[in-house]
């Protein structure tokens, strides 16, 4: 069985996560292996990190948490930036933040976001997209 490996810019996690804190509203989903939150009218992202530095992302309707993700990075090797192969039409990007072994690194985290790094538009606020 061929494995084919994604390809993209990849930058520090530190990095994105610092990028990220000022694009909350541009983020459509949010994924691991198992769990997966998704943007919607009605809904907000807040993103922080905790007293020890632990990433965390939550979303939120309202005054109410609706879901929340803590996000391990003690193992995280990258985030892998790629346009969005399902997605190309709209200018959609992910974000995969890659951890586990350097030999065989794995998505831990998948940030699906309205735009890229660059592609950022002018005038860009704090409102949805």
């Amino acid at each position: 069985m061929a494995i084919e490996m994604e390809t993209g810019a990849t930058l520090p996690f530190d990095r994105f996560w610092d990028w990220l804190q000022d694009h909350p509203n541009c983020i459509l989903s949010v994924a691991t292996d198992d769990t997966w939150l998704y943007d919607a009218e009605t809904l907000h992202w807040a993103l922080f990190s905790e007293e020890n530095g632990t990433p965390v992302v939550q979303l939120i309707q309202g005054k109410r948490l609706i879901g929340e993700m803590v996000l391990d990075t003690s193992d995280t090797l990258h985030v892998q930036v790629l346009a969005d192969p399902e997605n190309l039409e709209r200018g959609y990007f992910l974000f995969k933040v890659m951890g586990g072994a350097r030999a065989a690194p794995r998505p831990r985290y998948t940030f699906q976001l309205s735009h890229g790094m660059e592609s950022i538009p002018v005038g860009h606020v704090a409102l949805k997209h």
